[in-house]
Protein backbone atom coordinates (compact mmCIF):
# COMPACT_ATOMS: atom_id res chain seq x y z
CA UNK A 1 0.00 0.00 0.00
CA UNK A 2 0.95 3.28 -1.09
CA UNK A 3 0.10 6.91 -0.61
CA UNK A 4 -1.32 8.75 -3.12
CA UNK A 5 -1.18 12.32 -3.94
CA UNK A 6 -4.03 14.99 -4.36
CA UNK A 7 -4.48 17.72 -6.57
CA UNK A 8 -2.21 20.14 -4.80
CA UNK A 9 0.49 17.60 -4.93
CA UNK A 10 0.69 16.55 -1.05
CA UNK A 11 0.40 12.52 -0.28
CA UNK A 12 -2.88 11.60 0.93
CA UNK A 13 -3.93 8.38 1.92
CA UNK A 14 -5.44 5.67 -0.83
CA UNK A 15 -9.10 4.47 0.50
CA UNK A 16 -7.93 1.04 1.11
CA UNK A 17 -5.57 2.99 4.15
CA UNK A 18 -8.22 4.93 4.97
CA UNK A 19 -10.91 1.87 5.28
CA UNK A 20 -7.86 0.02 7.37
CA UNK A 21 -7.05 2.79 9.60
CA UNK A 22 -10.79 3.77 10.62
CA UNK A 23 -12.22 0.11 11.22
CA UNK A 24 -8.86 -0.05 13.26
CA UNK A 25 -9.60 3.12 15.35
CA UNK A 26 -13.32 1.72 15.72
CA UNK A 27 -12.14 -1.27 17.31
CA UNK A 28 -9.47 0.56 19.50
CA UNK A 29 -12.82 3.15 20.52
CA UNK A 30 -14.99 -0.22 20.99
CA UNK A 31 -12.75 -1.23 23.43
CA UNK A 32 -12.96 1.11 25.93
CA UNK A 33 -15.97 0.24 26.68
CA UNK A 34 -15.04 -1.65 30.30
CA UNK A 35 -12.82 0.92 31.17
CA UNK A 36 -15.86 3.36 31.15
CA UNK A 37 -18.08 0.85 33.06
CA UNK A 38 -15.41 0.78 35.72
CA UNK A 39 -14.38 4.26 35.77
CA UNK A 40 -18.15 5.53 36.54
CA UNK A 41 -19.29 4.47 39.62
CA UNK A 42 -23.10 4.68 38.37
CA UNK A 43 -25.97 2.61 38.61
CA UNK A 44 -26.91 0.43 35.04
CA UNK A 45 -29.90 2.20 34.26
CA UNK A 46 -28.07 5.44 34.48
CA UNK A 47 -25.13 4.36 32.46
CA UNK A 48 -27.33 2.94 29.89
CA UNK A 49 -28.88 6.37 29.49
CA UNK A 50 -26.33 8.95 29.41
CA UNK A 51 -24.28 5.95 26.52
CA UNK A 52 -27.38 6.37 24.53
CA UNK A 53 -28.30 9.94 25.06
CA UNK A 54 -24.84 11.43 23.74
CA UNK A 55 -24.46 8.13 21.52
CA UNK A 56 -27.80 8.92 19.65
CA UNK A 57 -26.79 12.80 19.49
CA UNK A 58 -23.23 11.86 17.52
CA UNK A 59 -25.12 9.50 14.90
CA UNK A 60 -27.85 12.15 14.59
CA UNK A 61 -25.08 15.06 13.95
CA UNK A 62 -23.39 13.13 11.05
CA UNK A 63 -26.34 12.28 9.40
CA UNK A 64 -27.42 16.07 9.90
CA UNK A 65 -24.30 17.08 8.51
CA UNK A 66 -24.25 14.67 5.65
CA UNK A 67 -28.27 15.14 4.36
CA UNK A 68 -28.94 18.79 5.26
CA UNK A 69 -32.17 19.09 4.75
CA UNK A 70 -32.78 15.50 3.64
CA UNK A 71 -32.62 14.31 7.28
CA UNK A 72 -36.11 13.70 8.51
CA UNK A 73 -36.01 12.34 5.03
CA UNK A 74 -33.41 9.93 5.78
CA UNK A 75 -34.68 8.81 8.95
CA UNK A 76 -38.57 8.18 7.24
CA UNK A 77 -36.60 5.56 4.57
CA UNK A 78 -35.28 3.12 6.99
CA UNK A 79 -38.55 1.51 6.89
CA UNK A 80 -39.64 -1.74 8.87
CA UNK A 81 -36.07 -3.60 8.16
CA UNK A 82 -34.26 0.11 9.58
CA UNK A 83 -36.43 -0.71 12.87
CA UNK A 84 -35.68 -3.97 12.99
CA UNK A 85 -32.13 -3.35 12.93
CA UNK A 86 -33.00 -0.38 15.67
CA UNK A 87 -34.72 -3.12 17.87
CA UNK A 88 -31.86 -5.82 17.72
CA UNK A 89 -29.37 -2.69 17.75
CA UNK A 90 -30.66 -1.25 21.29
CA UNK A 91 -31.21 -4.51 23.14
CA UNK A 92 -27.61 -6.04 21.82
CA UNK A 93 -26.58 -2.44 23.85
CA UNK A 94 -28.40 -2.88 26.50
CA UNK A 95 -27.06 -6.90 26.75
CA UNK A 96 -23.45 -5.71 26.55
CA UNK A 97 -23.72 -2.23 29.07
CA UNK A 98 -25.10 -5.01 31.58
CA UNK A 99 -22.94 -7.62 31.05
CA UNK A 100 -19.56 -5.52 31.28
CA UNK A 101 -21.32 -4.59 34.54
CA UNK A 102 -22.12 -8.09 36.17
CA UNK A 103 -18.82 -10.57 34.71
CA UNK A 104 -15.20 -9.34 33.96
CA UNK A 105 -14.19 -7.69 30.46
CA UNK A 106 -12.49 -10.39 29.58
CA UNK A 107 -15.29 -12.64 29.61
CA UNK A 108 -17.45 -10.17 27.54
CA UNK A 109 -14.48 -10.09 25.15
CA UNK A 110 -14.01 -13.69 24.22
CA UNK A 111 -17.81 -14.57 23.87
CA UNK A 112 -18.18 -11.34 21.84
CA UNK A 113 -15.27 -12.72 19.73
CA UNK A 114 -17.45 -15.50 18.56
CA UNK A 115 -19.90 -13.37 16.63
CA UNK A 116 -18.68 -14.20 13.01
CA UNK A 117 -19.53 -17.99 13.84
CA UNK A 118 -22.67 -17.51 14.91
CA UNK A 119 -23.74 -15.02 12.27
CA UNK A 120 -22.56 -17.93 9.90
CA UNK A 121 -24.58 -20.56 11.76
CA UNK A 122 -27.51 -18.08 11.37
CA UNK A 123 -27.26 -17.43 8.47
CA UNK A 124 -27.09 -20.92 7.15
CA UNK A 125 -30.47 -21.16 9.52
CA UNK A 126 -31.94 -18.13 7.65
CA UNK A 127 -30.30 -18.15 4.23
CA UNK A 128 -28.91 -21.08 3.60
CA UNK A 129 -25.46 -19.35 2.86
CA UNK A 130 -23.36 -22.42 3.04
CA UNK A 131 -20.74 -22.76 5.39
CA UNK A 132 -17.02 -24.19 4.57
CA UNK A 133 -15.73 -26.47 6.44
CA UNK A 134 -12.77 -23.79 7.39
CA UNK A 135 -15.46 -21.66 9.25
CA UNK A 136 -16.71 -25.36 11.09
CA UNK A 137 -13.45 -26.12 12.18
CA UNK A 138 -13.20 -22.25 13.45
CA UNK A 139 -16.17 -22.33 15.00
CA UNK A 140 -15.69 -25.97 17.35
CA UNK A 141 -12.62 -24.52 18.45
CA UNK A 142 -13.99 -20.98 19.46
CA UNK A 143 -17.01 -22.63 21.30
CA UNK A 144 -13.71 -25.01 23.37
CA UNK A 145 -12.40 -21.48 24.06
CA UNK A 146 -15.21 -20.23 25.35
CA UNK A 147 -16.29 -23.20 27.56
CA UNK A 148 -12.32 -23.15 28.44
CA UNK A 149 -13.03 -19.37 29.92
CA UNK A 150 -16.49 -19.82 31.46
CA UNK A 151 -15.86 -23.27 33.22
CA UNK A 152 -12.21 -22.20 34.31
CA UNK A 153 -13.09 -18.98 35.87
CA UNK A 154 -15.16 -19.76 39.07
CA UNK A 155 -14.87 -16.35 40.36
CA UNK A 156 -13.78 -13.74 38.09
CA UNK A 157 -16.60 -13.62 36.00
CA UNK A 158 -20.32 -14.43 37.20
CA UNK A 159 -23.08 -16.74 35.28
CA UNK A 160 -25.32 -14.03 34.54
CA UNK A 161 -23.31 -11.43 33.16
CA UNK A 162 -22.05 -14.63 30.80
CA UNK A 163 -25.22 -15.28 29.59
CA UNK A 164 -26.09 -11.53 28.63
CA UNK A 165 -22.81 -11.62 26.80
CA UNK A 166 -23.71 -14.68 24.84
CA UNK A 167 -27.58 -13.25 24.62
CA UNK A 168 -25.54 -10.02 22.86
CA UNK A 169 -23.15 -12.08 20.91
CA UNK A 170 -26.63 -13.82 19.52
CA UNK A 171 -28.29 -10.35 18.78
CA UNK A 172 -25.61 -8.56 16.99
CA UNK A 173 -24.97 -12.03 14.98
CA UNK A 174 -28.45 -11.86 14.36
CA UNK A 175 -27.95 -8.02 13.08
CA UNK A 176 -25.46 -8.76 11.00
CA UNK A 177 -27.18 -11.16 9.11
CA UNK A 178 -29.67 -8.83 8.87
CA UNK A 179 -27.55 -6.27 7.40
CA UNK A 180 -26.33 -8.88 4.66
CA UNK A 181 -29.82 -9.57 4.00
CA UNK A 182 -31.00 -5.90 3.53
CA UNK A 183 -27.48 -3.96 2.53
CA UNK A 184 -29.89 -0.87 1.41
CA UNK A 185 -30.92 0.29 4.39
CA UNK A 186 -29.20 3.36 5.61
CA UNK A 187 -27.15 3.00 8.92
CA UNK A 188 -26.39 5.92 10.41
CA UNK A 189 -29.97 7.17 10.92
CA UNK A 190 -30.67 3.95 12.52
CA UNK A 191 -27.75 3.62 14.73
CA UNK A 192 -29.04 6.93 16.26
CA UNK A 193 -32.66 5.75 16.85
CA UNK A 194 -31.16 2.22 18.03
CA UNK A 195 -29.19 4.52 21.01
CA UNK A 196 -31.85 6.27 21.76
CA UNK A 197 -33.93 3.78 22.30
CA UNK A 198 -32.57 2.05 25.43
CA UNK A 199 -31.81 5.67 27.30
CA UNK A 200 -35.80 5.78 26.55
CA UNK A 201 -36.55 2.47 28.26
CA UNK A 202 -35.01 3.23 30.85
CA UNK A 203 -35.59 6.82 31.62
CA UNK A 204 -38.21 5.59 33.92
CA UNK A 205 -35.64 3.47 35.68
CA UNK A 206 -33.02 6.67 36.64
CA UNK A 207 -32.42 6.63 40.70
CA UNK A 208 -29.71 9.35 40.61
CA UNK A 209 -27.85 11.81 37.99
CA UNK A 210 -24.22 12.04 37.64
CA UNK A 211 -22.15 13.31 40.94
CA UNK A 212 -19.99 15.86 39.33
CA UNK A 213 -18.22 17.25 36.57
CA UNK A 214 -15.96 14.36 36.23
CA UNK A 215 -18.77 12.01 36.04
CA UNK A 216 -20.84 13.57 33.32
CA UNK A 217 -17.82 14.40 31.16
CA UNK A 218 -16.90 10.34 31.84
CA UNK A 219 -20.53 9.26 30.49
CA UNK A 220 -20.56 12.00 27.62
CA UNK A 221 -17.10 10.15 26.48
CA UNK A 222 -18.38 7.27 26.84
CA UNK A 223 -21.34 7.81 24.50
CA UNK A 224 -19.56 9.89 21.71
CA UNK A 225 -16.66 7.46 21.17
CA UNK A 226 -17.60 4.43 22.44
CA UNK A 227 -20.88 4.83 20.90
CA UNK A 228 -21.14 7.14 18.29
CA UNK A 229 -17.89 7.76 16.48
CA UNK A 230 -17.26 3.78 16.63
CA UNK A 231 -19.66 2.98 14.47
CA UNK A 232 -19.88 5.67 12.07
CA UNK A 233 -15.88 4.97 11.81
CA UNK A 234 -16.71 1.66 11.24
CA UNK A 235 -19.47 1.87 9.20
CA UNK A 236 -17.28 4.04 6.52
CA UNK A 237 -14.40 1.89 7.23
CA UNK A 238 -15.83 -1.38 5.97
CA UNK A 239 -16.95 -0.55 2.82
CA UNK A 240 -13.35 0.18 1.59
CA UNK A 241 -11.68 -2.44 2.72
CA UNK A 242 -12.62 -6.69 2.11
CA UNK A 243 -14.93 -7.79 4.30
CA UNK A 244 -12.49 -10.38 5.38
CA UNK A 245 -10.24 -7.80 6.52
CA UNK A 246 -12.79 -6.21 8.30
CA UNK A 247 -13.25 -9.17 11.06
CA UNK A 248 -9.52 -9.82 11.32
CA UNK A 249 -8.98 -6.12 12.22
CA UNK A 250 -12.12 -5.72 14.12
CA UNK A 251 -10.62 -8.41 16.54
CA UNK A 252 -8.39 -6.07 17.91
CA UNK A 253 -10.72 -5.49 20.17
CA UNK A 254 -10.53 -8.32 22.11
CA UNK A 255 -7.09 -8.58 23.46
CA UNK A 256 -7.52 -4.49 24.16
CA UNK A 257 -10.78 -4.18 26.04
CA UNK A 258 -9.36 -6.06 28.97
CA UNK A 259 -5.92 -4.77 28.76
CA UNK A 260 -7.47 -1.16 28.89
CA UNK A 261 -9.13 -2.38 32.48
CA UNK A 262 -5.80 -3.97 33.46
CA UNK A 263 -3.86 -1.26 33.03
CA UNK A 264 -6.81 1.43 34.60
CA UNK A 265 -7.84 -1.38 37.35
CA UNK A 266 -5.57 -4.39 37.80
CA UNK A 267 -8.34 -6.16 36.63
CA UNK A 268 -6.47 -9.54 36.15
CA UNK A 269 -7.53 -12.37 33.64
CA UNK A 270 -7.06 -15.84 35.48
CA UNK A 271 -5.27 -18.15 33.34
CA UNK A 272 -8.31 -20.03 32.28
CA UNK A 273 -9.31 -16.55 30.45
CA UNK A 274 -6.34 -16.00 29.13
CA UNK A 275 -5.84 -19.68 27.56
CA UNK A 276 -9.35 -19.17 26.25
CA UNK A 277 -9.19 -15.82 24.72
CA UNK A 278 -5.79 -17.14 22.92
CA UNK A 279 -8.14 -20.07 21.51
CA UNK A 280 -10.53 -17.80 20.36
CA UNK A 281 -8.40 -15.60 18.64
CA UNK A 282 -6.55 -17.69 16.95
CA UNK A 283 -9.74 -19.37 15.83
CA UNK A 284 -10.49 -15.93 14.61
CA UNK A 285 -7.51 -15.34 12.98
CA UNK A 286 -6.97 -18.34 11.14
CA UNK A 287 -10.32 -18.37 10.11
CA UNK A 288 -9.79 -15.07 8.23
CA UNK A 289 -6.63 -15.89 6.88
CA UNK A 290 -7.65 -18.97 4.92
CA UNK A 291 -11.02 -17.47 3.91
CA UNK A 292 -9.25 -14.48 2.36
CA UNK A 293 -6.90 -16.83 0.72
CA UNK A 294 -9.19 -18.83 -0.54
CA UNK A 295 -11.32 -15.87 -2.27
CA UNK A 296 -8.34 -14.52 -4.03
CA UNK A 297 -7.81 -16.63 -6.58
CA UNK A 298 -11.69 -15.66 -7.82
CA UNK A 299 -10.73 -11.78 -6.91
Amino acid sequence: MTAVSNSSGRPTLAPHQRGLLLVAFSAVLWSTAGYFTRAVPIEFASLLFWRGLFGAATSFLFVLASEGRRTWRAFLGIGRVGLAFCLLSGCGMACFVASLTLTSVAHVSIIYACVPFVAAALAWLTMRERTSWALLGASSAALVGVGVTVAGSAGEGSLAGDALALAMTVIVAAFTVLRRRFPDVPLAPAASISALLPALAVLPFLSGWPAGGREFTLLAAFGITNMGLALLCFTVGAKLIPAGQTALVSALETPLAPLWVWLAFDETPRPATLIGGGIVLVAVFANVVWESRAARPAG
